[in-house]
């Protein structure tokens, strides 16, 4: 296990060298910049190289690529270009925000999907397998931002009945019941996006293994039904979910930038569109090498997990099965 953490990390610390550079690189390729944004038009040309050159921005890009390197590894985000504010600062609680709404959504989906998926895979076809057949389809074809429109179109404005978006009502900030009641419209959004992949995922990864010898041979001993479907099928059929599980992870922390943008969350799905549309390149590398870090965990995670479920997966060791 630990020379498998080892070649892990040093391959985790690769990867977030090619991410750093690749993105560096086509956020400074895109058309216009910080200043054209910042600058009142008109501006003489003297005056935009002036800015440009005490902003760094007329370095080569290797250059400032290293100059920014060299403040991460310090532990330094950068700062922003207009109003030269530390990017920490306007960054981590935009990622408790996500993480507040993103972890709840994600729990939720979780607890109903899988043992919902279980039981329909002990049930095909019978109506809560064609109802959840008709959800997922759902969640894949229908776009989150429609869905969340039309959940503030009747529920808020029509019916009044939820707030239509932000995180508190004025004047209530920290208030627990009403973060709850702001919660409740973006997260059923969210749960229809997961529930279309962990519905799908779990009850076919039940029927694959429900059609196994051993289970057949558990039955043929006269195990109690339960017994078969929890502690002999459920086991191995866990290693699919958790793939996607893991896959999963770094959306808890990127958040869902359309759904953050309808229902105006103030997490780092909104943040990362706005300082798009600003060009402020420190502040887009901070979310997306975090998001890049999260990735590697996930993985790293899920692998982990693999060998705790199933115990024939032995991580680091030769001859064995590597997740």
């Amino acid at each position: 296990m630990t020379e498998y953490l080892i070649r892990r990390a040093v391959q985790s610390v690769l990867v977030l060298f090619l991410v750093s550079v690749i993105s560096f690189a086509l956020m400074h390729a895109a058309p216009g910049g910080p200043l054209m944004v910042m600058l009142p038009k008109g501006g003489s040309q003297q005056a935009i190289l002036a800015q440009e050159k005490n902003a760094g921005l007329l370095d080569p890009m290797p250059i400032q690529y290293l100059h920014w390197l060299g403040q991460l590894l310090h532990g330094n985000l950068g700062y922003t270009y207009k109003n030269h504010v530390p990017v920490g600062q306007i960054l981590w609680p935009t990622v408790g925000n996500t993480l507040i709404l993103m972890g709840v959504a994600w729990v939720l989906s979780l607890l109903i999907a899988i043992p919902w998926g279980i039981y329909n895979s002990t049930r095909t076809y019978g109506i809560s397998d064609n109802i959840s057949t008709v959800l997922a389809y759902l969640g894949f074809a229908m776009p989150a931002f429609w869905f969340g429109i039309l959940l503030q179109e009747f529920l808020s404005l029509d019916l009044n009945w939820f707030p239509l978006s932000d995180m508190y009502s004025m004047n209530k900030q920290g208030n627990i019941g009403d973060l709850i009641w702001h919660l409740i419209l973006p997260v059923c959004v969210l749960v229809l996006v997961f529930l279309a992949s962990y519905l799908k995922y779990s009850r076919a990864s039940m029927l694959e293994v429900l059609h196994m010898d051993y289970v057949r041979t558990a039955r043929a001993k006269g195990a109690p039904e339960k017994h078969v479907i929890y502690r002999h099928a459920l086991r191995n059929a866990l290693i699919p979910i958790i793939t996607v599980l893991g896959l999963d992870l770094p959306n808890l922390v990127s958040g869902a930038a359309l759904t953050e943008n309808v229902f105006n969350w103030p997490g780092m799905g909104r943040l990362f569109v706005e300082m798009a549309f600003a060009r402020e390149y420190a502040v887009l590398m901070a979310i997306t090498m975090l998001g890049a870090v999260f990735v590697v965990i996930g993985n790293l995670l899920a692998d982990i997990l693999y060998a705790i479920v199933d115990p024939r997966v032995q991580l680091g060791k030769k001859g064995g099965t590597a997740a």
